[in-house]
């Protein structure tokens, strides 16, 4: 499966605790509290966000399916039908000006969650590799498999560059009468599907809404909003070492020093308007740029 983050919809659902989140955290809520509504709203926007699938692409499958059907029982007529049934569901696409080169037909979401701190990851991490020098893979593979925490966002889609294509030719073997020649193809074309999976960080989800409600209370909590941001600074050491990176120039070190920089602000004069927004855009720049491990 091919791993992607692609930034627009994977930056609304980090940043959308900036602008329109779903449920904002109470004044007075934990720091649990807060990383459960962020975890939460997520959730929903990954729902909202789903790619559209497209219908006559989904129809178009289930008449190639059934063209594959018809050939078994050597009938090539009825594979002729199914198959011009196939193409014409995809007329009015391939037709269009601004034709899309993927053709959605499914959507998953999954979201698996580690609880726990970068400490936590650190000694699974030492652990494992001890493991793996003893020769004891299997018992390494269990240690870091819970080594996760991000929504997968996945998109299985038909490539309208090759599908058509295969299509039409396994029309001409029909016709041509060579009805297994036209199964291979068409075996071929119902197998090559592309998939890309959009991954979400969890932490950096937490970290960003942990900024923004250390941001509400900060006027009337210094306390409160302190231990938001302290707690933010956790939730970006535990997405660093479970090897979330990004290609932006803002690193992890940077983002820590603009916490502690708002953090310092805080308990003076407590004019940390400004700081907060520069944190916010340091972070989203982060956040757009994040890469999977096969990508690195």
């Amino acid at each position: 499966m091919k791993k992607l983050l692609l930034s627009t919809i994977t930056a609304s659902l980090l940043l959308g605790s900036f602008a329109t989140a779903k449920e904002q955290a109470a004044k007075d809520a934990t720091v649990k509290e807060v990383n459960q509504i962020a975890v939460s709203n997520a959730k929903e926007d990954a729902q909202n966000h789903q790619v559209k699938l497209v219908q006559e692409a989904i129809e178009s499958l289930k008449f190639a399916q059934a063209a594959v059907i018809d050939l078994e029982h050597s009938d090539a007529k009825k594979a002729t039908e199914d198959l011009e049934k196939a193409l014409g569901k995809l007329e009015v696409i391939m037709a269009a000006k601004d034709a899309p080169k993927l053709l959605p037909i499914d959507n998953v979401i999954r979201a698996q969650e580690f609880v726990g701190t970068a400490k936590d990851v650190e000694v699974a991490v030492e652990t494992a590799k001890k493991l793996l020098d003893d020769g004891k893979v299997q018992a390494a593979r269990a240690i870091m498999m819970p080594l996760v925490s991000e929504i997968d966002i996945t998109v299985v889609s038909l490539p309208l560059a090759s599908y058509p294509d295969a299509l039409k030719l396994a029309a001409k073997y029909v016709h041509d009468g060579k009805l297994d020649k036209a199964k291979e193809v068409l075996y071929i074309a119902l197998s090559t599907f592309t998939e890309v999976t959009q991954i979400v960080p969890i932490p950096l989800l937490e970290s960003a809404d942990l900024i923004a409600a250390a941001s509400r209370v900060a006027k009337e909590d210094k306390q409160r909003a302190l231990m938001y941001l302290d707690a933010a600074s956790d939730a970006l050491d535990v997405a660093e070492k479970l090897g979330y990176v990004s290609e932006s120039e803002v690193t992890y070190k940077l983002l820590h020093e603009k916490i502690k920089a708002v953090q310092k602000e805080i308990k003076g004069e407590n004019k940390a308007e400004k700081l907060f927004d520069s944190l916010v855009e340091k972070l989203k720049a982060f956040q757009s740029k994040i890469v999977s491990d096969d990508k690195k």
